[in-house]
């Protein structure tokens, strides 16, 4: 089981990937994670990184891909969901190419499709914590007490202005990846402006449809 997991920032990617990880026993990799342990590791890869991420640019892909494919194997180049990743056609092209050396292809591409007003609203409410990298919501799910507040930091990106810089990177550049997909036959576009819960159940029942082997 292979499944991308799409749509813009903040559209509630990674807290739909952690569920399907408790639900389904999935590998969650998600590009922006390792990219920020790159970058708090102060590696190479998290050095040539960062400058673009304070910027809310997309990180070029030949950082990205190194990474991925890194995971992607530690996997055992099944039953993951990848987070956030591709964000290009280019990158979507490289991803192909990988699974397909690999005889894996992915089973289903699912786009969060959330309005840019909601967007908005969710990321400048997102926290994350400062060692960590792991984020929270100051809503739907907010730091335990026990963790001390001066560790929960809200991230440059995470600010009103440099949300919606990145909103219009995601639509100038990423929507066009739903395009790739969908000729594929594997875009699955779900209605990610709902409860958490309503969210999940619809996309349990994309993955439910889309794959070959039992889901549980």
């Amino acid at each position: 089981m292979r499944i991308v997991l799409f749509g813009p920032p903040g559209a509630g990617k990674g807290t739909q990937a952690r569920r399907l990880v408790e639900e389904l026993g999935l590998r969650h990799i998600s590009t922006g994670d390792l990219l920020r342990a790159a970058v708090a590791k102060h590696t190479p890869l998290g050095r040539q990184a960062e400058s673009y991420m304070k910027a809310g640019r997309l990180v070029p892909g030949r950082i990205v891909e190194g990474l991925a494919e890194e995971a992607m194997a530690a996997a055992g180049c099944d039953r993951f969901i990848l987070d956030g990743y591709p964000r290009t056609v280019q990158q979507a092209r490289w991803l192909d190419a990988f699974l397909r050396r690999q005889q894996a292809p992915l089973d289903a591409v699912i786009s969060l499709d959330v309005t840019d007003e909601v967007i908005v609203a969710r990321l400048s409410k997102r926290r994350t914590h400062r060692i960590t990298g792991r984020t929270y919501h100051l809503d739907y799910d907010p730091p335990p007490r026990s963790i001390d507040p001066t560790l929960i930091v809200q991230r440059p990106d995470d600010r009103p202005d440099a949300i919606r810089h990145r909103l219009e990177v995601y639509h100038a550049r990423t929507k066009a990846v739903e395009g790739h997909y969908r000729r594929q036959g594997l875009l699955h576009v779900v209605d990610g402006d709902a409860a958490v819960d309503v969210v999940f159940g619809r996309i349990l029942k994309v993955i439910e449809g889309a794959v070959a082997q039992p889901i549980s």
